[in-house]
């Protein structure tokens, strides 16, 4: 059977020069240039765009799309908010990791920065008391016809063009202040994560059952 070999050129560095890795044409070709940041298919953005709707939806109809019901929230005159958060935070961290065992999805965890999610945190806080909405259910708010979230919205936008132009500069100071990478809860507690499961699920439950009880 005959074969063919692809010349290699000439070995153009000098002679004290460190060994480099010399990969042939064909193999190159061959090699995996998937970029795993980008979408891989038209399938992942329509999944996108469906599970963006149907959470647009959830936020409309359990209400904490309302100017009221988030001032309420503030004010501790009502808990809806907290209700509808406790609610998804619960199915949500079940389902996730669910899914994960089954090796359906992989977990992308961002990382934390103490000082970086404080600031941001108390920047965040700042601005829904004063709009009166979150960038999400400010959304959602401007869809259900509420027009004063257009401001937020111009808001929104203007401040990530602001983050994106100084990116390079938090990224070098304030982002790097107790910068602990991508750990979750189970890994702050020194927990496994069947155990914190079995233990905050429950806890997160019985949490919003004496919550209905109390502010029904």
């Amino acid at each position: 059977m005959a074969t063919s070999t692809i010349p290699l050129p000439a070995n153009p560095l000098p002679d004290n020069a460190p060994p480099v890795l010399v990969i042939p044409a064909q193999a190159h070709e061959q090699h995996d240039t998937h970029d795993p940041g980008k979408p891989d298919s038209a399938r992942q953005l329509v999944f996108g765009l469906l599970f963006g709707v149907v959470f647009g939806f959830l936020l409309q109809k359990s209400g904490v799309a309302q100017y009221e019901v988030l001032m309420g929230q503030l004010f501790l005159t009502d808990f809806t908010v907290i209700k509808v958060m406790l609610t998804a935070i619960t199915v949500g961290m079940l389902g996730i990791f669910s899914l994960r065992a089954l090796g359906l999805v992989e977990l992308h965890v961002k990382p934390t920065r103490y000082a970086a999610n404080i600031a941001g945190g108390l920047l965040f806080g700042v601005g829904l008391a004063l709009l009166g909405y979150c960038p999400g259910t400010g959304v959602a708010a401007l869809g259900q016809g509420n027009y004063d979230a257009i401001a937020g919205i111009l808001g929104l936008m203007a401040g990530s063009y602001f983050y994106a132009e100084t990116s390079g500069y938090l990224g070098s100071t304030i982002q790097k202040i107790g910068n602990r990478g991508g750990i979750m809860l189970p890994d702050l507690l020194g927990m496994r994560l069947a155990v914190f499961l079995a233990v905050f699920v429950p806890l997160l439950v019985l949490g919003l059952f004496v919550m209905a009880q109390l502010a029904p």
